[in-house]
């Protein structure tokens, strides 16, 4: 488990679910779970941090769809809240930006309307806020 660990943070789910795959008393998966925590090679905020940043800057997701998968691995609404400080105001509004121009820019062959249409469902999609999309669009002139 201390390797399953240390290849990347993980929170207390996903560690509980490993432990599921081997057959260990309850006592047993109780002292694992202590002993990683102890050790510091599980930590439920560092994990929150590290996903926050992870899932933003490298596959560009927005607040609400990270915000959704936290809450599906358990991390608690108030470790969510506390992390999300991770995201940088001026690094989110150019990524929306900059996803804005790039999906819009390749829809080809349709109207304005349409290509407006498909680039806020692909943002929402990648759970960005429909307030902020509105902005780009207002500030973009379409």
């Amino acid at each position: 488990m201390v390797n399953y660990c240390v290849y990347q943070d993980r929170c207390h789910q996903e560690v509980e679910q490993k432990m599921g795959d081997f057959l260990l008393v309850p006592e047993a998966k109780e002292e694992i779970l202590l002993y990683l925590m102890r050790e510091n090679y599980l930590n439920e905020e560092r994990f929150t941090r590290s996903y926050i940043r992870g899932k933003f800057y490298i596959k560009s997701w927005g607040r609400i769809k990270i915000r959704n998968h936290l809450k599906f691995k358990g991390v608690p609404e108030k470790l969510i809240n506390k992390s999300s400080e991770e995201i940088d105001e001026d690094d989110y509004e150019k990524k929306l930006r900059k996803l804005w121009h790039d999906y819009y820019s390749r829809q080809g062959g349709i109207q304005d309307y349409q290509k407006k249409s498909k680039t806020i469902k692909y943002l929402l999609s990648k759970g960005f806020e429909y307030e902020n999309i509105q902005e780009v669009i207002k500030e973009g002139g379409l």
